[in-house]
């Protein structure tokens, strides 16, 4: 009677009863913080791997350009 694996009818039937239960709406928002929760992991791990002499280096480019644009924005006399 119990093979030990479920067929797709098994499956089938458990889509549709936690589409019943979560409905469609609440199971797509949650896929997309799912995925978006997946791409700012990724994103982390490769700043993570970055040397920190890059990392250093970005840092000050950083400041360079918030300095650039101070003084643009500074009123000349």
């Amino acid at each position: 009677m119990f093979s030990g694996g479920f067929s797709i009818w098994h499956w089938l039937v458990v889509l549709a009863v936690v589409l019943l239960v979560f409905g469609t709406k609440r199971l797509t928002s949650g896929a997309k913080d799912l995925g978006s929760a997946v791409k700012e992991f990724k994103k982390g791990m490769r700043e993570d791997d970055k040397p920190t002499a890059q990392l250093g280096n970005e840092q000050a480019d950083s400041d360079k350009d918030k300095a650039a644009k101070a003084d643009a924005s500074q009123p000349r006399d």
